[in-house]
């Protein structure tokens, strides 16, 4: 397999011996997926697929378009991400959210001395009177503007958080099980995590794999449906994203939810399968 001269290293390698007899001698695969939830997920599912991987990491700092570019040229098999319309109609999407519905409920970090203005929220009309922030590439910047949200834009992450404390938007919406993290990951004392709202949409994240490798999105497809036939699926998340704590911390009950259509959301969305889903998108919320 060929790769560019900007990849990183790839630094990390690992076999995987299917829980099954194996159905071939082995196969291989690349992802950008680094040790997270995400990566542990995949080890696991194709540890029940019946055939053996032997799993290559490769670091890199790609963007999402970069990404499937790569996977449709060859040089990645699997990446995770949000989901969008066209995005599935580009690669092999698995349609098992990975986050059970976690990043489409959305906690905003604001500027501190704001949240005065945020408490005062009761519904959509008083919310769009502050404007978003987003990654350029993210399907959430389709799926604000959509719903007719200010928003404005960066092609790097990075770059949104002294966006947001210099006053260019008033907050950056990321999904509950990781905004603490990516608030620490970014510290100012001007900033903080909002105690009021949660935007809430459908747009799960999924698995998506190279459509030259449908025998690998089958093994993963049908790991994972094991995984959640036998409840180790909702073990390991419970206890990877620590779900028990962060409904304590997050207090979502006690929140006003704000919620947003996803544009053309695919109609094989598995929305009427409550297992794979938390309880989240049946709360009502404060009024």
């Amino acid at each position: 397999m060929q790769t560019r001269s900007w990849f990183y290293a790839l630094f990390f390698s690992a076999s995987l011996a299917g829980a099954m007899p194996c159905q071939a001698a082995g196969a291989s695969l690349v992802t950008t997926i680094p040790n997270s939830w995400q990566f542990t997920l995949l080890t696991e599912a194709l540890k029940r697929s019946g055939t053996h991987y032997h799993i290559s990491q490769l670091s890199s700092e790609m963007n999402q378009k970069r990404k499937v570019e790569e996977v449709l040229e060859g040089n990645i098999d699997v990446f995770w991400s949000m989901t969008s319309a066209e995005l599935e109609r580009t690669v092999l999407p698995i349609r098992v959210p990975l986050f059970k519905g976690l990043l489409g409920n959305r906690l905003l970090i604001i500027r501190d001395a704001d949240q005065g203005r945020f408490a005062n929220v009761k519904n959509k009309r008083d919310f769009s009177a502050f404007r978003a922030g987003q990654n350029r590439y993210w399907p959430d910047a389709t799926i604000i503007e959509s719903n007719g949200l200010p928003l404005v834009t960066s092609y790097k992450y990075k770059n949104l958080y002294p966006m947001l404390e210099g006053g260019r938007f008033d907050y950056l919406a990321l999904g509950a099980q990781e905004i603490w993290d990516e608030l620490a990951k970014h510290p100012d004392p001007a900033l903080k995590v909002d105690s009021r709202i949660l935007l809430q949409y459908r747009s799960p994240a999924y698995f998506f794999v190279s459509p030259k490798r449908q025998a690998l999105a089958e093994d993963l497809n049908r790991g994972l449906e094991a995984m959640i036939a036998d409840g180790s699926f909702d073990r390991m998340f419970n206890k990877a994203l620590n779900i028990d704590e962060l409904y304590r911390i997050a207090k979502f009950n006690e929140r006003v939810i704000i919620r947003l259509n996803t544009p053309d959301l695919s109609p094989q969305t598995p929305v009427n399968r409550p297992e794979l889903w938390l309880d989240l998108f049946s709360m009502e919320g404060v009024k």
